[in-house]
């Protein structure tokens, strides 16, 4: 049996499932406060749309990693709200005013659900334009990606960290370290979470801790069917989320490849597709309860780099958590009780995890081959560009600015397009034999398993 298909003993599953939910909180929190806000909900309200995105994310966990008939990867893939949609979605907002605009966005993310579900198929078909160099670029600039992140948490959002912040941060991230070198089995694999509980002790008594949350939460509340609207189908709308639909199946489609790497199970296109198609379902199925489109999560997949616990079942343990925090908010409380700094100091270590990741991938591509250097430096620069300024494509159309905006898309799209123009020359290369550049750049038509590489490009 693969050690991704094994059932750890049921202490162990609680702990990694914990550790799992506690590292994507405030991931999966954040899009529904950002447009609760916008929309103009009460507090009440506030809590049952957060109530319902932690409901939706268990559940698209569930079936991602546990799997029915087509529908999941069946890897440690955790499933929840994805940033992609709340730029489109608050441009929804905006349009049709903050009354009719939810009925509008649920309408729109059940169409962008079912494109998703029908287009995953075709889409799991990409996978050869995915060879070591793609994904190892991809998986490097997921992590590199979600360290500005960890830095806003220690931060607090703020320009500059306090000493506070800088002290549990560091307390925090010492321990998650020391946890994992000192540590033996199964408790080095919950270093993290160790790391946080410390953490969150220790920033109690300097009164770093919110129970507020914890004290106004109530103790049960469920969302019922199409309770913040009834969906509404808009043109613009619809098209709008369909490249949000596209961003999702590209940002899943490289979280899993660097799943598989991770937990050695190379993703077939088979797995692509059932795991695409869980994203939809799920996505199209969140807006029943008021939740939304719903994608991989990218620190989740760096927290199995980390810990070495590839078990799917760990990750449905985290689903089942997330169902059960969608039902008692007083649950979710006590998870918001962890001090942003203190998750951001764990977060320096786990997002470096996802590039270190990368790194391995990419040592399987030689260096010695100019163009993959190339590759590589050109996809980097390009997907960085909206981390190191945020504001940098402002400019451009709404439509582009749903994929530019995210570097991993853009990245992922100039890695793969790079790569093809630089395979597309050595096969003219071959056919040439006056030509003297003959490398090959690591692409899937390159193979040496393909007799004539000549002939399958004549198209």
């Amino acid at each position: 049996m693969h050690p991704v298909d094994t059932k750890p003993p049921l202490p162990q599953l609680i702990a990694g499932g914990l550790q799992h939910v506690a590292a994507m909180y405030a991931g999966v929190v954040a899009p529904p406060l950002i447009i609760g806000g916008a929309v103009g909900l009460s507090p009440g309200q506030l809590s049952l749309l957060i109530s319902a995105s932690l409901l939706t994310a268990g559940l698209a966990t569930l079936l991602q990693t546990l799997g029915v008939w087509r529908f999941g990867a069946r890897l440690p893939l955790v499933n929840g709200v994805t940033f992609a949609a709340v730029a489109p979605v608050l441009a929804i907002v905006e349009q049709h005013g903050q009354q009719a605009s939810l009925g509008v966005v649920y309408g729109s993310t059940i169409v962008a659900g079912a494109l998703i579900v029908l287009a995953a198929p075709f889409f799991s078909r990409l996978t050869r334009f995915f060879p070591p160099i793609v994904t190892g670029t991809v998986i490097t600039l997921i992590g590199v990606s979600l360290l500005p992140v960890a830095v806003g948490w220690i931060a607090q959002q703020e320009e500059s960290a306090s000493g506070t912040n800088l002290l549990l941060a560091g307390i925090t991230l010492v321990a998650v370290l020391a946890f994992n070198r000192f540590l033996s089995g199964f408790w080095s694999r919950i270093a993290l979470l160790l790391g946080l509980v410390l953490g969150t002790l220790v920033a109690w008594p300097l009164g770093e801790v919110d129970t507020s949350t914890l004290a106004e939460a109530p103790a049960f509340g469920i969302v019922t069917p199409f309770h913040f609207g009834t969906p509404v189908f808009d043109i613009a709308a619809i098209v709008s989320m369909a490249i949000v639909a596209l961003v999702i199946m590209a940002e899943s489609t490289a979280d899993m490849l660097a799943l598989g790497e991770i937990v050695d199970r190379p993703t077939s296109e088979r797995t692509l597709a059932d795991g695409l198609r869980a994203d939809g379902f799920g996505t199209a199925v969140a807006t029943v309860f008021g939740g939304f489109a719903c994608t991989a999560f990218a620190q989740n997949v760096g927290l199995v780099a980390l810990t070495r616990m590839v078990s799917r079942y760990v990750v449905a343990a985290s689903g089942l958590i997330l169902v059960l925090l969608g039902m008692f908010p007083v649950t979710g409380g006590i998870v918001a009780l962890v001090p942003q700094p203190v998750l951001g100091g764990a977060g320096l270590v786990l997002f470096g995890s996802v590039a270190v990741s990368g790194l391995r991938t990419l040592a399987k591509a030689s260096f010695e081959r100019p163009a993959n250097v190339t590759i590589v430096a050109a996809a980097l620069g390009i997907g960085l560009i909206p981390i190191a300024a945020p504001e940098f494509y402002a400019g451009f159309p709404s439509a582009l600015r749903t994929v530019l905006d995210s570097g991993i898309s853009a990245g992922c799209l100039a890695a793969v397009v790079l790569n093809l123009v630089f395979g597309d020359r050595v096969r003219r290369s071959a056919a040439d034999p006056e030509s003297t550049d003959t490398e090959p750049t690591g692409t899937a038509s390159t193979s040496s398993t393909d007799p004539n590489p000549t002939e399958s490009s004549g198209s």
